[in-house]
């Protein structure tokens, strides 16, 4: 059994450096805490089945290989991996590009159709927070959680400077860029919500966890 722990902890250890994650990383895509992980890790317990099967899955390989010794071999990135993070990347870029297809098509409705509609190039303006979402939406999905903070504090500058853009047309007064100033409480609140420490546990970690303490 302890030959086993060293074994699994090896493997996980080794497949999560050679994807560029990090112990919280990890424990964050698979609801556990990072201090589970780093257990895991140090062989000092072992993942259930469940969670076994999780961690074959995001890796891209089998719970058989996880349950065996790789000694010596060096671990890379599996084709499978790898095409599965090229498949990520062209539909978040498909996605992005979809909002900007849409943002083109209601720009040249907007120029043709016999309707007085000034500034409808604004479409192309608005465009840039609504991409910001969609890069939100799956990189909390696929990507890296810490840059989510990067793409909030990017999305609320857009929509903010979008806004005074819309009203310094309509009302053409400097002042208006005031507005703007909000956004600095904003990014603060959000560099302190990116120094938080958020803790995510399934029932079957809680089960996991209370194990470990018993034995």
């Amino acid at each position: 059994m302890e030959e086993m722990k060293k074994t699994v902890a090896a493997n996980i250890a080794e497949l999560r450096k050679c994807n560029r994650m990090t112990q919280a990383e990890l424990a964050d895509k698979l609801c556990y805490s990072d201090k589970a992980i780093s257990k895991w890790e140090r062989g000092e317990s072992i993942p259930d089945v469940f969670t076994l099967k999780q961690v074959a899955d995001l890796f891209s390989v089998t719970v058989d290989y996880l349950l065996t010794s790789h000694e010596g071999e060096k671990i890379t990135l599996s084709d499978a991996a790898k095409s599965k993070k090229r498949n990520h990347l062209i539909i978040s870029l498909m996605s992005s590009g979809l909002v900007w297809l849409i943002a083109t098509i209601l720009y040249v409705i907007l120029d043709v159709v016999p309707v007085d509609i000034s500034r409808h190039w604004m479409v192309f303006i608005y465009a840039v927070p609504v991409t910001l979402i969609v890069v939100l939406v799956f990189n909390s999905v696929w990507g890296k959680r810490r840059f989510n903070y990067l793409i909030i504090s990017l999305l609320m500058w857009s929509v903010l400077l979008s806004l005074c853009l819309q009203l310094f047309i309509v009302y053409p007064v400097y002042d208006i860029w005031l507005i703007s100033a909000v956004g600095i409480p904003g990014q603060i609140i959000i560099c302190l919500w990116s120094g938080l420490k958020v803790v995510k546990t399934f029932a079957a970690g809680l089960v996991k966890k209370d194990k470990n303490r018993t034995e």
